[in-house]
């Protein structure tokens, strides 16, 4: 049995409140709604410890407060993989990555040359990354054949142009965004993708990781400008958003909407609004430059750059909210916010400086890329009015292969296709939650790592590839910065820890994900 308990110091305010209210003009609390709305918003690489809620202190988040303010905080939500592609492929499949197809970034090198920003605008065949398996069967789909209109706006990075897994092929019926992961490492692209075709922008051509010209001098904020183009790509996908939503209004299509909105933003690089930062230039002081030595764009503020990627998006999510009440849909929509895994390391940003992972470690190794707590445990944040009670908080341990079952259940369709998930819907609702026995990931990147949470117990292994087979063991409660291995100390439990590792992990279908 999973022990639930509130992480210490992270000050989380609301606490658990009783299902005993009725909320003035609504339905009576926990009574479900035919199909609602549902609305999935992801970041990109958003740390735990990067809202306002859960314990920030330098970025403001008022619009994602206030959806926790309005429903419910979960504190132990866990990505399905520390990295980009694998917990986009778990969250659509509703498998972890034991099982599911793509359980890492795979760019499908053997196309050709890949890697160059220049080359992929001239073929696009050389844009995206590596194809789920043909006649794969996606959340989308499942809520499409359930009446659904279904939308992506933002990353897909689970296929590529040409192929059977782009995102009209899996279920969605308009895609507008970046189709290729990498192609995202530019906020001002030549050009997105509009359901099967580019749409191309008024921006030059400045490719990905270009650094500050020779002899241009760092602390003038001049030699920055090549970076800062004309059509901001996160600008360009928010109002094709709003269009979606005003053209396809269930309350005259008469269909639910499913909008997943995989929002690029806080990835690296370094690249905001100049308003938003100005304010925190304003805010923080001056600061030393960012040249471009960990990868992506240099810019002479940093972390004014990094708080206002993070503040634009509470500004656009709050519009978002805006939106749907104008519509009169907001209070027939489950609205979730979350992140695709732990904050970054590179490109620029400072996660000691924010402590982005708080209360988790903030140094290279325990964020981004790695299983250790940091890397992927993440924020979620669930409103729904007249069934979550508003200013909530919950220990309850889920995952992302847990969105696929909980949206089903949601729409009122059956399940109908494997999943390692358990609906959390009971949680939404306040009622009995089956719980999972154990959570298991693995990833080959980063010299192979597996991990498993089990009650508060987390097992972790590391460097795989490079010949280690120890399994560390660490208690939660009492070490939720994974300082004290405790695996000497029960020996019987690490045994059980490796045989669900040898158990859950299924040979990988693509040659690259697999282990020794």
């Amino acid at each position: 049995m999973i022990r639930k308990y509130l992480l210490p110091g992270l000050g989380l305010a609301g606490g658990i409140l009783g299902y005993s209210c009725q909320m003035k003009g609504q339905r009576t609390v926990n009574e479900i709604p035919r199909q609602p709305n549902i609305i999935y918003i992801l970041a990109d690489d958003l740390g735990y410890g990067e809202l306002g809620v859960y314990g920030q202190q330098k970025i403001e988040t008022p619009n994602i407060d206030e959806l926790a303010r309005a429903g419910i905080m979960f504190t132990q939500h866990y990505t399905g993989a520390p990295v980009s592609a694998p917990a986009r492929n778990v969250l659509l499949t509703g498998l972890h990555t034991g099982n599911s197809q793509i359980r890492g970034n795979h760019e499908w090198a053997e196309r050709g040359n890949v890697r160059s920003y220049h080359a992929m605008l001239a073929d696009s065949t050389l844009e995206g990354q590596h194809p789920m398996a043909e006649g794969t069967i996606t959340l989308a789909h499942l809520l499409k054949d359930a009446g659904y209109n279904t939308a992506l706006i933002g990353k897909w990075g689970l296929g590529a142009p040409h192929t059977h897994s782009v995102p009209n092929k899996m279920g969605f019926d308009y895609f507008m965004g970046y189709n290729c992961q990498r192609q995202a490492h530019t906020y001002y692209p030549v050009h997105l993708y509009e359901n099967l075709n580019r749409v191309y922008l008024n921006n030059d051509t400045v490719a990905p990781h270009t650094r500050l010209p020779e002899g241009a001098d760092p602390y003038n904020p001049d030699s920055y400008a090549p970076f800062n183009l004309t059509d901001y790509a996160p600008d360009v996908l928010f109002e094709a958003m709003s269009r979606y939503l005003n053209e396809n209004n269930p309350r005259t299509t008469g269909k639910p909407i499913f909008l997943y909105w995989a929002t690029p933003i806080p990835h690296v690089p370094l690249q905001a609004p100049q308003s938003w930062v100005d304010y925190y230039v304003e805010k923080f002081g001056d600061e030393e430059p960012y040249l471009g030595q960990q990868g992506y764009y240099p810019h002479r503020y940093p972390n004014a750059a990094y708080a206002a990627m993070i503040s634009y998006l509470d500004e656009r999510v709050g519009q978002l909210i805006q939106q749907l009440k104008d519509m009169d849909i907001y209070d027939n929509s489950l609205i979730i916010f979350t992140s695709d895994n732990g904050a970054t390391f590179s490109g620029g940003v400072d996660p000691a400086y924010f402590q982005s992972n708080h209360p988790f470690l903030p140094e290279y190794g325990w964020g981004k890329g790695f299983l250790h707590e940091g890397g992927i445990r993440v924020p979620m944040i669930a409103t729904w009015p007249g069934v979550i009670e508003p200013g909530s908080v919950t220990n309850h341990v889920s995952a992302f292969w847990d969105v696929l079952p909980t949206f089903l259940e949601v729409a009122g369709a059956e399940v109908t296709v494997k999943t390692d998930g358990i609906s959390f819907l009971p949680t939404l609702q306040r009622k009995p939650q089956p719980k999972h026995e154990f959570l298991y990931w693995e990833l080959h990147e980063y010299n192979g790592q597996q991990a498993i949470r089990m009650g508060n117990w987390k097992a972790i292994r590391k460097n795989i590839f490079g010949g280690n087979m120890e399994i560390e063991l660490y208690d939660l409660e009492t070490d939720v910065q994974e300082q004290n291995n405790l695996a000497a100390d029960y020996p019987e439990l690490v045994s059980q820890m490796e045989r669900i590792m040898r158990e859950s992990h299924k040979p990988a279908a693509i040659e690259k994900f697999n282990f020794n």
